[in-house]
Order: structure tokens, then sequence, then C-alpha cells
């Protein structure tokens, strides 16, 4: 058995909540494996009541949630089509360095493996087409890429995704990371359904004031360290 996080879309000013979900765990790293995993997380969350439900990464079942997964994503940079894997890594900012600019141009792989990002120190912030974020929220920066780049870049796909409420990441383990696309998502969601979506994607403040507004206020990740995740 293991256990991973179900994000849910409130389609309120809350905007998420999360619940951790056990379910059968199918070992190994083929894709079958993950898939099997998928259908079996997705299973027990049914049982709880919840049916619109989306796997979002390459192993999802369904297409639009493979298209939506941030391996698969492009942001348009310097008349360029950049991975958003890439703008993540390469915008992140150390005690010793940073940001490095030129992973922007590097695979997905060699971006995250990029050996800067391992002996540079503390993340200390991310900077961004000269926008500078603190790294408190946590998920912040990561949240507002994810989401300006669906919006800006993938419009036609938020039609098909806001129909669903439940959000998952088979790959996402709260014990080692921190960024979930899943989330991003759920929140994506909810902010369309209370006509906040644009209004949100203004400008930073406007992110942090109306998406974490409320953070003391949400279940977010202390409760998923609690079980012993695979």
């Amino acid at each position: 058995m293991a256990y991973r996080p179900a994000f849910i879309s409130t389609k309120n000013e809350m905007l998420i909540k999360i619940e951790n979900i056990e379910f059968k765990y199918f070992n190994g790293f083929a894709k079958k494996q993950k898939e099997k995993n998928v259908i079996s997380l997705h299973e027990q969350i049914k049982k709880r009541g919840h049916q619109k439900i989306l796997e979002v990464s390459t192993y999802s079942t369904e297409e639009l949630g493979r298209q939506l997964s941030a391996f698969n994503l492009l942001i348009n940079y310097d008349n360029k089509k950049i991975p958003l894997e890439c703008i993540f890594q390469g915008s992140k900012v150390f005690e010793f360095g940073g940001p490095y600019t030129d992973i922007f141009y590097k695979t997905n792989i060699d971006a995250k493996r990029d050996k800067r990002l391992k002996v540079s120190g503390k993340i200390i912030k991310f900077k961004f087409n000269d926008v500078e974020w603190d790294i408190e929220p946590k998920t912040a920066f990561y949240d507002w890429l994810y989401i300006s780049t669906i919006y800006n870049n993938y419009k036609y796909l938020i039609e098909e995704l806001v129909s669903y409420d439940v959000f998952t990441d088979i790959s996402f383990n709260p014990k080692k990371s921190i960024n979930c696309q899943a989330k991003s998502c759920a929140i994506l969601v909810s902010l369309f359904h209370i006509n906040k979506l644009e209004e949100a994607l203004f400008s930073k403040d406007k992110f942090l004031k109306i998406v974490y507004a409320n953070e003391t206020k949400k279940p977010i990740q202390k409760s998923l360290f609690n079980k012993e995740l695979l």
C-alpha cells in the first residue's frame, strides 16, 4: 500500500483542499506499472464520492492529462518555445549563484540534472523576466508559472480542464518534492469558477493576494507527511 495526495478544486475562494489517499501500489518503474498505480489511486478516490478525476502527468491515461504535464508544456521566451521545466529550474537563485538562465535552452532531463542546482547552496528566491519571487509561499512561483503558461499558451485546454474536480500526479511525493502540477491545476480550476483567473494573472501581487490570502487556513502539505509515502 502507498499514499498519494488528491488535490480537490473547491470552486470557491479557499481554492483547494487536499486528501491523503491510501491505495494498492504496484512496484516498478515501467510505464505500465505507473498506469496501474494511477488506476488504483483513482479507484480509491472514487470511493470517497469523487468522479471527475484527472491524472496530470505523462502517465495519465487521458490525453488531456498528458498534455498538461509540465514536461510537455512550452513557454514563449526569447523567440523560442522553452519547456516549462527548464524555465523553472533556470529561474532558481541560490546562496552562491544563479539564476542559471542557460538552463532554459537545455532539455527537461538535462535541466533537472544540472550540477549547479546541487552545489550552489540553498534556494533563496526565483527570478524570471526581471521579476523576483520569494520562496514563501513555497509553491507560489511554480503555481504562477504553470497557471500562466496554460492561460497564455494553452487556453484551448481550459474548457475541458475545468470539467474536472480532482487532480493527481502519481509521481509526486511530498516527502521529496514541494511543487506539484496537479495542485496548480486544482488552483486554476477554482480561479476559473470564481471568475478570478484573469485577475489573478494580472500581476505578481494580484496572484499572491488572491491565491494565497487564505494560505494559513488551508490544509496544505503538513498532514501529508504523517504517512509513509512510496
